[in-house]
């Protein structure tokens, strides 16, 4: 058997998750480090799944985002009707064996345009208790999680496409910027 992150390997959700953890190891390289040998991989299965993953996004040949998630990780473990704002959309969630408790979600517009693709807490998993800054740890809380425990908070722009940032003030303290990757907290700056 060919391991995982090799080029004559199919691409996986072993691979996916490796390519979140690349984008995460900016912020948080101890935690990425703990969570690569979790999956056993190396640091070289990390580079190739996250160079292959930049080729399937950008070859001519490439099928839509929904697609592609679906090719990698599968059929999604729940697809639910969701409306934001006028629009109207599909929530497709899969799981994350890394993070149980969290699932990959994608927002997609009726015929399949991607919107959104981050990381959300499971239905029905127990959420973090956010009531300070002092409560919001790396990987311990999504960017729904956040806004709705210190509203009213600001979406501001983030340093690459896979990353955000939420500008709030934590009642009783000061105004904080908290950095997102795939949706999970990374750290506060």
């Amino acid at each position: 058997m060919t391991a995982p992150g090799t080029p004559s390997a199919p691409f996986g959700p072993l691979d996916f998750q490796l390519v979140l953890l690349r984008r995460m190891a900016d912020h948080q390289p101890g935690l990425v480090e703990d969570a690569r040998r979790e999956l056993g991989a190396s640091l070289a299965e990390m580079r190739e799944a996250n160079r292959r993953w930049q080729a399937m996004i950008r070859s001519p040949r490439s099928r839509g985002a929904l697609g592609r998630y679906r090719s990698v990780l599968g059929e999604p473990e729940s697809r639910t009707r969701r409306a934001i704002g006028d629009l109207e959309g599909d929530a497709l969630l899969w799981p994350v064996p890394l993070w149980p408790d969290l699932r990959f979600e994608v927002l997609a517009a009726p015929g399949g345009p991607v919107w959104n693709e981050w990381l959300v807490r499971a239905p029905g998993a127990a959420g973090p208790d956010l009531r300070t800054a002092a409560d919001l740890r790396p990987w311990s809380c999504t960017v729904d999680e956040v806004a709705r425990a210190f509203p009213p908070a600001r979406p501001l722009e983030g340093s690459a496409p896979t990353r955000l940032r939420l500008a709030f003030a934590p009642p009783g303290g000061e105004p904080c910027v908290a950095e997102f990757t795939w949706g999970l907290l990374q750290r506060l700056v």
